[in-house]
């Protein structure tokens, strides 16, 4: 069934994210209040290179406090396409420059919670052009073969939901035409 909305109030907002409260009318006319989370989309890429390798960053999360493998991935600013997010984030965070972008997968991480909308792109080259831009992003950048992603997942080392579905994606179907 289809949740009726019948009215939302911010509880708190700034530039990243907008925290809601939302009054929603479920089933049998009940009604509850539900809070949720806006927030801008998000964009980033799978970069494999010649020899079936991802281009991953290894950081830890404090929220979490866990340390894991990603892709490179960043908000998307006002006023520009996912695609060039993409891309700019990439080479922001690790130095490499993506080669063309493609679609790979798109991802609601927590649509029970929030619109967060993620656009992952897949670049089969890269060119190495300097230092990443931040040293506070990641612990280190590296390539890591794509055969690899299964096991990493098993041992916790690949736990971010939108690298694991694209890296997994990827992974179980080669690459999409």
């Amino acid at each position: 069934m289809r949740w009726t909305v019948h009215s939302e109030t911010s509880l708190y907002a700034d530039r990243w994210l907008d925290i809601r409260v939302a009054d929603v009318e479920i089933s049998g006319g009940r009604r509850l209040e539900h809070r949720l989370i806006r927030s801008a989309p998000g964009a980033g890429a799978v970069v494999v290179n010649r020899h079936d390798e991802v281009l991953l960053e290894w950081r830890h999360r404090f929220i979490t406090d866990t340390w894991a493998y990603e892709i490179p991935m960043g908000a998307v600013e006002e006023g520009e396409t996912p695609e060039a997010a993409a891309a700019r984030e990439v080479e922001e965070e690790t130095g490499w420059r993506p080669g063309p972008l493609r679609p790979l997968v798109y991802v609601q991480p927590s649509a029970g919670i929030s619109d967060a909308e993620h656009h992952v792109f897949l670049a089969e080259s890269a060119e190495h052009v300097g230092d990443p831009a931040d040293d506070w992003e990641a612990e280190r950048v590296e390539w890591v073969p794509l055969t690899e992603v299964p096991k990493l997942v098993g041992e916790r080392r690949l736990v971010n939901g939108t690298s694991m579905t694209a890296l997994l994606y990827l992974y179980g179907t080669g690459r999409p035409g």
